[in-house]
């Protein structure tokens, strides 16, 4: 008849085969916090990369942003190149992947539209690109 839970055998000692207490089941204890340890772990580092990831989406609609006003900037003006007015607002590693398209706004204004591509940190993932357009009145001297 097995003891319950907290109560000591005869000699004192308490069950050993409820509790499981002994070298094997030492051994199997701590394999199994070894494991739960990696589960853990494994879990926050994705949750820390899924964390970096946005930010990085964050970070290029923003760059997206700020290079589209200032390729409209320039595009208002006669005879200058938008488009590289466009790469050297954005930052370096970003640059690569940026594409720029002019459209007008009418008679007085001109539009740019920036198309920045979303880098990942795993190469199996896409997250596609960030687009933003903005539009400038014309130069008119």
């Amino acid at each position: 008849m097995r003891q319950p839970s907290g109560v000591r055998g005869r000699d004192g000692s308490r069950d050993r085969h409820r509790h499981g207490a002994g070298p094997a089941a030492e051994s199997r204890d701590q394999g199994q916090a070894a494991l739960e340890y990696v589960g853990v772990i494994t879990l926050l580092l994705l949750v820390a990369l899924a964390a970096i990831q946005l930010g990085i989406a964050a970070y290029t609609v923003q760059q997206a942003g700020t290079a589209a006003r200032a390729a409209a900037r320039t595009a208002s003006y006669p005879d200058r190149d938008y488009a590289a007015a466009g790469h050297a607002a954005l930052s370096g590693w970003l640059s690569k992947g940026a594409s720029f398209g002019m459209g007008g706004a009418g008679g007085n204004g001109v539009t740019v539209t920036a198309t920045v591509r979303v880098p990942a940190i795993l190469p199996v993932f896409h997250f596609g690109s960030a687009t933003r357009s903005v539009t400038m009145p014309l130069d008119r001297p």
